[in-house]
C-alpha cells in the first residue's frame, strides 16, 4: 500500500489545533520565533502525544509582525544560532512532557532561503545535527536543503505542499505572485494525489514536474484548515494511501 505522512504547522494561535490534531500524522510545533512560547510548545506537545501524533520543531525568524513569512538579510551565523536556539527550546519542553521529537522543518521564509542557498542550507543543517544527529530535516523536495541535511548526515524527507503552486524548477510559486496558493480545496486534492501517487506535479506554465513526495504539508493558519484536512485525509485513503508518519 502506497504511504505517505501528513504534516502540519502548528502551535501558531490559529485556534484550531485540537481538530487538526486528529486529522494529521506529523505536527511541526512552533518553538517561539515566527509565533508560539513555553505554554503553547508545551500544549501541542501534550495535545501530539494525546493523538499519537509524531512532533517535530518548526523553527522560524523572530518577526512575529510578518509571521516569519518576509525574507531577511541574516548571515549563516545566526541563521545557525537561531535554528539551534529554538530547536533546543523545544527539546527541553519535550523532555518535560515525555515525548520524543522526530524532526525539523524550517518556516516560512526561512524554509525558502534555505531551500535555494547553500550557506544556509548548510548552516541549518549544522545545527539540526547539532542539536541532536537523530533528529530527521524536512525540506522541500529537490531542495538545496535536503541536500545539506544528507551532506552532514542527517536522515531528510522530501515535503510537497497541498495548497501552493510551483513552478517549472520544482520551487515554490512565491507568495506574493498572483496564483502561488490554491484555494480550490478539490483542485488543491487532484494536485496531492497526482505528486503521491504518480510523483509529478504540473507547474504554473503547464509542464509537469517530477517530485518526490515523503510528506505532504497542510498549513494550520487557514481559515478552512480543518475542512480540508478532513477532505484530504478522506481522499488519500479512498485512493489506498496509507497516511502515517515516516519512523512511526
Amino acid at each position: 500500500m502506497p504511504r505517505v505522512d501528513l504534516n502540519c504547522d502548528l502551535g501558531e494561535g490559529a485556534g484550531h489545533d485540537a481538530e487538526l490534531m486528529r486529522l494529521v500524522s506529523s505536527a511541526n510545533i512552533a518553538c517561539g520565533g515566527h509565533a508560539g512560547d513555553a505554554r503553547t510548545m508545551l500544549a501541542t506537545l501534550r495535545l501530539a502525544k494525546e493523538q499519537g501524533v509524531a512532533v517535530g520543531a518548526h523553527p522560524g525568524f523572530v518577526d512575529r509582525a510578518n509571521f516569519g513569512r518576509v525574507e531577511m538579510p541574516v548571515t549563516s551565523a545566526q541563521v545557525h544560532g537561531l535554528v539551534l536556539s529554538q530547536v533546543q527550546d523545544l527539546l527541553a519542553l519535550a523532555g518535560q512532557a515525555q515525548v520524543r521529537v522526530h524532526h525539523v522543518k524550517p518556516h516560512g521564509a526561512l524554509y525558502n532561503m534555505a531551500a535555494r542557498d547553500p550557506v544556509l542550507a548548510e548552516a541549518v543543517a549544522a545545527a539540526v545535527y547539532e542539536a541532536d544527529p537523530r533528529l530527521v530535516l524536512v525540506g522541500l523536495a529537490g531542495s538545496r536543503l535536503l541536500d545539506a541535511g544528507s551532506a552532514c548526515g542527517l536522515s531528510t524527507l522530501s515535503e510537497v505542499f497541498a495548497d501552493r503552486t510551483y513552478r517549472s524548477d520544482g520551487s515554490l510559486t512565491p507568495r506574493r505572485e498572483t496564483g502561488a496558493l490554491i484555494e480550490d480545496p478539490v483542485r488543491a486534492v487532484a494536485q496531492v494525489l497526482g505528486m503521491v501517487r504518480d510523483g509529478y506535479v504540473i507547474a504554473t506554465d503547464g509542464s509537469r514536474v517530477a517530485i518526490k513526495t515523503d510528506t505532504v504539508c497542510l498549513h494550520g493558519d487557514g481559515l478552512h484548515a480543518v475542512e480540508f484536512a478532513r477532505l484530504l485525509r478522506v481522499e488519500l485513503e479512498a485512493a489506498g494511501i496509507e497516511i502515517k508518519a515516516h519512523g512511526a
